[in-house]
């Protein structure tokens, strides 16, 4: 390690070098990028598949030249931490030009701002290194606004040093909290900043274009995207290794990496720790490797820095989803290793619902993490192919041997797969008829329907839903409602009803051409079959749980240029039954559960803290503030844990103990007894107790009545929702 004199030394020369550099003296400046021949031809080619062959009519004109402005710039600078007004201001004379600028394949715009912004984080990191150096004082009361996607740009020099003041002096505050040494935060930080210098020289003209593309793609629609030569590579191998590696899907937050979902089956899936929404803040390789710190990266360096071989161990440092800035932090470490086909299968388990004076009622459950389906085997005809469909009606034959009287399917953190088996999964619960509608660009309408007579199960039947149910989860769960054949229970879904294909831009060029990239378009979009569809709005659940932040900001609804919702006619079909007035009564004991539940009472407790973390914009950088939040947060913890112990204090001995999330929580526990522990979660044990009330006021028409009487006699009082 550089000793500590060393380190100031240079960071004080720098200070000199950079108060020269703001004095008039031209600073070292980075390469200038320009775009080169294939990337203008690469241009033209999107460009006319863009504006002709997507499922949005699309108009090149100066409308979408200001959108795609605007999102290049927030690609760019998403926080408004480099940008002065004065830049945005130059910019402005391309707001309606770069229609016309695409229509002749000029780039020259897109490489001008790239090359200014390059030049802006030169200049960032010189400050931020020299701010270092520097005494600070942690008991000025000022804060930091850590938020500034909605704020005015700098409007001079000063104004965005005193922002970076501010944030060098809560990154420095952010390592003290943890107890780092001095020492050790002047290099965490020194390399966290060259490291930011570092990846921006490093970008290439073929970054700088797909930046461009891709601004201009999403400014669209967010589903469709331009691919590099270097990214299609990376996708082709994301596909080969979405089995083999840590499984999980990486997004970008503000300056974090964040984990959008964990795949089924994959390392970090059956680990248990990382989960959606977790901001990876530095990575490790092996156990002892030199933890780097990643805040500020470029996705795919994150992603390079985490992939690798199989059966090695790779250290990931996050924040949870649920605490703030300051943490605690987390270090989570995951034996890369393969995703298997066997591990993403459907799963079954039956819960026990206990009665009153009466034999526990048995209510299946299948878990499906994924819609699959072997194309190869069932192209071949071979009689063992797996898919979702035959193995979701095998489990519910071993079940119904058993004598189960209800069925949930879990779908939460479903995010689609095979359209066949959401159709032919459908069919497993309803007689024959259409389960979903697609209609392409040119608004030809197709139907996807179920035509194998009978079903599998035509008992009472749940569909259990979160907000990362997506795709083919939508569609199934749809249908079951549109039919009545069940009650849809949990958060509404993502609200991705639209369909992409890929094309190859190198198909379309000269054949002794470089690779110039690939195009992922929106070509279709998926319609229920009450010609509603799952997109934007997704599926609405009948019984509602309860649900962390604001459902707007979630899934589909909270993506720029998102296609709205809207509708077609309706399909033919014949709905199985009403169940309005069974969901009502359902609804209502469900609620009186809720409010007497201490489980319930913990888990709306979490979402509280979740909804005021995310409500913050800004933090104190008063030393003494944060440390006391940090122990206030650490003793409501200590509380909660102490609270819950192992469940059997606070919940009748009757009912099911702890989920799976609190088993991790408790430390010491004997992990071979937490692996082999099946016991249902708060929310699927709640959903089992939904479908044994339909059971019983199924077979009792009389309660059915005069419980649902009293429903409409309270609500109609104002006492429910």
């Amino acid at each position: 390690m550089e000793p500590m004199i060393l380190r100031l030394q240079k960071l004080i020369l720098m200070s000199l070098m950079v108060s020269s550099a703001w004095a008039g003296l031209p600073a070292e400046q980075p390469v200038t990028l320009k775009p080169s021949m294939e990337q203008r031809f690469a241009s033209n080619l999107a460009t006319k598949f863009l504006t002709n062959w997507h499922y949005k009519d699309t108009r090149l004109d100066d409308e979408l030249s200001s959108d795609i402005l605007d999102g290049y710039l927030k690609l760019l600078d998403p926080n408004r931490s480099y940008f002065l007004a004065a830049d945005i201001a130059q910019f402005e004379r391309f707001r309606r030009g770069l229609d016309d600028a695409l229509r002749h394949s000029d780039l020259a715009p897109a490489f001008e701002i790239f090359n200014l912004y390059s030049n802006r984080v030169t200049e960032r990191v010189e400050y931020a290194q020299v701010l270092l150096t520097q005494p600070m004082d942690f008991t000025i009361e000022e804060e930091y606004r850590f938020d500034r996607t909605e704020s005015d740009w700098a409007l001079n020099q000063e104004a965005l040093n005193e922002i970076w003041r501010q944030r060098v002096k809560n990154d420095v505050l952010r390592l003290k909290l943890t107890d780092k040494e001095d020492e050790d935060i002047l290099t965490t930080l020194d390399e966290r900043y060259e490291n930011l210098q570092r990846r921006i020289t490093e970008l290439n003209s073929n970054d700088i274009f797909q930046f461009f593309m891709n601004a201009f793609a999403h400014a669209i629609e967010p589903h469709t995207s331009y691919l590099s030569p270097r990214s299609s590579e990376n996708f082709e191998i994301s596909m080969r290794l979405s089995l083999e590696g840590i499984g999980a899907l990486l997004g970008r937050e503000s300056e974090y990496t964040m984990i959008q979902s964990v795949v089924p089956g994959g390392p970090a899936d059956k680990d248990g720790r990382l989960k959606a929404g977790d901001r990876v803040i530095a990575v490790g390789q092996g156990m002892n490797g030199k933890m780097v710190d990643v805040i500020g990266w470029r996705i795919d360096d994150v992603v390079d820095l985490i992939r690798g071989a199989k059966d090695t161990v790779v250290r990931l440092e996050v924040l949870p989803e649920d605490v703030g800035i300051d943490g605690p932090s987390a270090v989570i470490d995951i034996v890369r290793n393969e995703v298997k086909l066997e591990e993403q299968a459907a799963k079954s388990e039956i819960i026990e619902i206990p009665r009153e004076g009466l034999d526990p009622v048995k209510i299946g459950v299948i878990d499906l993490p994924v819609f699959y389906l072997d194309f190869n085997g069932r192209a071949l005809n071979k009689p063992d192919y797996r898919s979702s469909t035959r193995d979701v009606r095998r489990l519910i034959s071993e079940m119904q041997a058993e004598g189960i009287s209800g069925l949930v399917v879990d779908l939460r953190n479903n995010g689609g797969g095979s359209l066949l088996e959401a159709t032919t999964l459908t069919g497993l619960f309803i007689d024959q008829g259409p389960v979903v509608q697609v209609r392409n660009s040119s608004g030809r309408v197709s139907m996807e329907e179920d035509s194998e007579p009978g079903m599998a199960w035509d008992g009472p039947l749940a569909v259990l839903v979160n907000r990362y149910s997506a795709s083919a989860s939508e569609i199934f769960a749809a249908a079951i409602q549109d039919y009545g054949r069940g009650v849809v229970v949990g958060e509404t879904t993502f609200g991705k009803g639209t369909v992409q294909s890929l094309l190859d831009l190198d198909d379309y060029a000269p054949t002794d051409s470089p690779s110039i990239g690939q195009l992922k378009i929106t070509m279709a979009q998926f319609f229920r079959v009450n010609g509603g569809s799952t997109q934007n709005r997704g599926v609405v659940p009948d019984i509602s749980f309860p649900s962390a932040g604001d459902p707007q900001e979630h899934g589909e609804r909270s993506l720029d240029n998102a296609l709205p919702w809207t509708q077609i006619d309706a399909a033919e079909f014949r709905p199985e039954g009403d169940l309005s007035q069974m969901m009502a009564v359902a609804d209502f004991r469900y609620q009186k559960r809720r409010d007497v539940d201490p489980e319930f009472g913990w888990l709306m407790s979490d979402i509280e803290e979740f909804n005021a973390e995310q409500g913050r914009t800004s933090v104190s950088l008063v030393e003494t503030v944060r440390r006391a939040e940090m122990e206030e947060k650490e003793a409501q913890r200590k509380v909660r844990k102490e609270q819950r112990g192992d469940g059997a204090a606070l919940v009748p001995e009757s009912e099911v103990a702890l989920t799976d999330e609190e088993d991790s929580v408790n430390e010491g526990e004997d992990e071979e007894a937490t692996e082999e522990d099946d016991t249902p979660d708060l929310l699927l044990r709640e959903t089992a107790r939904i479908v044994a009330d339909m059971i019983e006021l199924g077979e009792d028409g009389q309660l059915l009545s005069s419980e649902f009487a009293i429903v409409i006699e309270k609500t109609d009082s104002g006492t429910i929702n």
